[in-house]
C-alpha cells in the first residue's frame, strides 16, 4: 500500500505566520529586531571595512547576515537585514550613516521646494533586493522571511532634521506649520515605502514590518490625523498581498489601538505597556509582538528566564503573539542569552 509523499512544511504555515493571523500554533513563535547585527561577532567580522549602506545592497551580503541569527539562534523568523534609510538612498537622497551618530542627510527637507526635488524610487533601482529576497527564500525553507521598510513619519523626521534627533522638535514645527508640504512629503514616502515592500513580498517575504521608531514622540491627536493616514497608504499600497503585516514603534502605549488602524495584522509593542494591558487596548482582531526589554538579556540568567516567563504569560492575553524584544537587540548583548530565551520561549510556550 502507497503512501501520499510528505508536504514539505511552508513559511506560510509556519508558527510565525498562523500567530501573526491568530490561528493555532505549536509554540510561540520568537525574532528579535536587530537579531541580524553587531552583537554576532560573526557579523562584525563580516561587515569589517565595509560601510552599512554598501553592505545593504550587496546581495551576497544581506544574504549572509539575514541568515547568521537563524542558524546561530534558531529563531522563528528572519529579518532581512537592511536600514531604514536605504529606501531614500537608493533612490538618490545623499544620506551617509556616520559611526556612533546614524544617517546624516547632506541637504535637509525644510521648504515645499525641497519636498518636491525629493527624487521617487523606481523599482528598477531594486533589483539588488529582489536578488537578494530570491536567494534568502530559497536558504530558509520553512522559516520565514520578513520584510521590512521604515514608515512615513519616521523617513520624514530623518530627512526634516537632517539626522537622529531626540526632540523632532523641527519635525513637529514643519508638521505644524507646513500642513500641505507635510503631506505632500509624507504620500511620497508612503509611495516609496510600499514599493520597496512589494519588491520584498513579489519575491518571497512571508511577512512584513513596518518600523515608525520615533511615532512615540506624537500625540495621539497628531498620529491619528497627520500620520496614521500616510502609515495606512503603505499598508494599502500592497495591494492584495496576502501576507501578515506588523506595525512597530517606541514609546507608542497611547498610540496603540491607532497603529493596528494604520492596517496590522500584528502590533508590535515596547516594553513600557504589559502585553495583559496592550492587548487590551489593541483588541481582539490582532495579535501582539513584543516585548521583552532588550536591557534585560544584559542581567543574570534568573532575572532573564523570570522576565521571559512574564512575557510569555501576558502573551496568553493576546489573539496571537509572536515573542520579540520591546525594542532591538543591544551591541553588548552575549549571543548566548538570545539563544537560550529562543530555546526557553519555545519550552514554556509547546502546546
Amino acid at each position: 500500500m502507497s503512501t501520499a509523499p510528505a508536504v514539505p512544511p511552508s513559511p506560510a504555515d509556519s508558527d510565525l505566520v498562523r500567530a501573526a493571523r491568530g490561528l493555532p500554533v505549536t509554540r510561540t513563535p520568537v525574532w528579535f529586531m536587530r537579531q541580524a547585527g553587531r552583537s554576532l561577532p560573526e557579523y562584525r567580522a563580516l561587515r569589517a571595512g565595509t560601510a552599512m549602506l554598501e553592505a545593504c545592497q550587496d546581495p551576497d551580503l544581506v544574504t549572509e547576515i539575514t541568515l547568521q541569527p537563524v542558524r546561530r539562534h534558531g529563531v522563528d523568523a528572519a529579518i532581512l537585514f537592511s536600514d531604514i534609510v536605504l529606501p531614500l538612498v537608493v533612490a538618490g537622497v545623499d544620506i551617509e550613516i556616520k559611526p556612533g551618530v546614524g544617517p546624516v542627510v547632506a541637504d535637509p527637507v525644510r521648504t515645499v521646494a525641497d519636498v518636491d526635488a525629493l527624487p521617487d524610487l523606481e523599482p528598477d533601482r531594486l533589483d539588488f533586493l529582489a536578488t537578494a529576497v530570491r536567494r534568502l527564500v530559497a536558504e530558509l525553507g520553512p522559516t520565514p522571511l520578513i520584510g521590512f521598510a521604515g514608515a512615513p513619519f519616521t523617513l520624514a523626521t530623518y530627512l526634516i532634521e537632517g539626522g537622529p534627533s531626540k526632540e523632532h522638535a523641527r519635525t513637529k514645527a514643519f508638521m505644524y506649520a507646513e500642513p500641505e508640504a507635510w503631506t505632500r512629503l509624507l504620500t511620497r514616502l508612503a509611495v516609496s515605502a510600499a514599493t520597496f515592500l512589494r519588491v520584498q513580498i513579489d519575491n518571497g517575504a512571508s511577512a512584513v514590518q513596518l518600523f515608525d521608531s520615533w511615532a512615540g514622540v506624537l500625540s495621539a491627536v497628531d498620529y491619528g490625523t497627520r500620520v496614521l493616514p500616510h502609515s495606512r497608504a503603505v499598508f494599502d499600497g500592497l495591494g492584495d498581498r496576502d501576507v501578515p503585516r506588523v506595525h512597530f514603534g517606541v514609546g507608542t502605549g497611547e498610540l496603540l489601538a491607532l497603529i493596528g488602524d494604520a492596517g496590522a495584522d500584528v502590533v508590535g509593542v515596547d516594553w513600557r505597556v504589559p502585553l495583559d494591558e496592550a492587548a487590551r487596548r489593541v483588541g481582539p482582531q490582532r495579535s501582539l509582538q513584543g516585548n521583552l526589554d532588550p536591557a534585560v538579556l544584559l542581567a543574570d540568567r534568573d532575572t532573564v528566564d523570570r522576565e521571559v516567563r512574564r512575557v510569555v504569560e501576558q502573551g496568553r492575553a493576546a489573539r496571537g503573539h509572536v515573542f520579540n524584544l520591546g525594542h532591538g537587540v543591544l551591541p553588548e548583548t552575549d549571543p548566548g542569552v538570545l539563544t537560550h530565551v529562543v530555546e526557553l520561549v519555545h519550552e514554556l510556550s509547546a502546546r
